[in-house]
């Protein structure tokens, strides 16, 4: 499902085969957890597609060092797929019924490299910046000030951005150094269908 895809990074897809996704959807949809389809979650959130999720990894460029920040802990999911990525994940979940469900299912998966917070994930985790990727999972008006500033030289952060009708998936890459004159990198990469950024710096 995914290779048809085009997801082509195998450590992505490895991720994916170690990472059951039954055990982070409710017991009420867990006989569709795994069709390539968004689940509620409840509260007004959902589990996004295996595809979107996949699609997202790919694009951060991983190498398996790096210290992530995610806004938008969920069900805890794509959290248990990074955590076979990366270093360590930082995680921020703004509604606390949602963070209470993916903390219980990443302590039942056994997830020991991620720690989690409620709060606003639009200004970030500064205590814990710089962060080498920001991956952001609900739409911002605007790529969100706090999260460009806490990302690290080189980082890379992948935000939707735009409201309820039209939103596009952007992804920002900031310059290795702060040579006058280099700016950051932005670049659209696909129309995308998110909830709401809650916060300062979203809606």
């Amino acid at each position: 499902m995914l290779r048809g895809g085009g997801i082509t990074d195998l450590a992505v897809l490895y991720a994916f085969d170690e990472v059951s996704r039954h055990l982070f959807v409710p017991e009420a949809v867990r006989h569709r957890a795994y069709e390539n389809v968004a689940l509620p979650l409840g509260h007004g959130q959902t589990i996004s597609r295996p595809g979107v999720h996949a699609l997202h990894l790919q694009l951060m460029e991983l190498a398996g060092t790096e210290r992530v920040l995610e806004i938008g802990t969920g069900s805890g999911f794509q959290t248990a797929l990074l955590a076979h990525l990366v270093e360590h994940v930082y995680s921020i979940e703004v509604v606390p019924e949602i963070a209470e469900l993916g903390r219980t299912a990443l302590e039942g998966f056994g997830v020991g490299n991620a720690t989690l917070r409620v709060g606003d994930g639009s200004q970030g985790w500064r205590e814990h910046a710089p962060f080498d990727r920001i991956l952001v999972g609900a739409a911002a008006p605007r790529p969100p000030e706090s999260l460009i500033e806490q990302l690290a030289p080189g980082g890379r952060l992948l935000v939707p951005v735009g409201d309820g009708t039209t939103q596009r998936l952007t992804l920002i890459v900031k310059p290795d150094s702060e040579l006058e004159g280099e700016g950051i990198e932005m670049t659209t990469i696909d129309e995308a269908r998110f909830v709401p950024l809650v916060g300062e710096e979203g809606w």
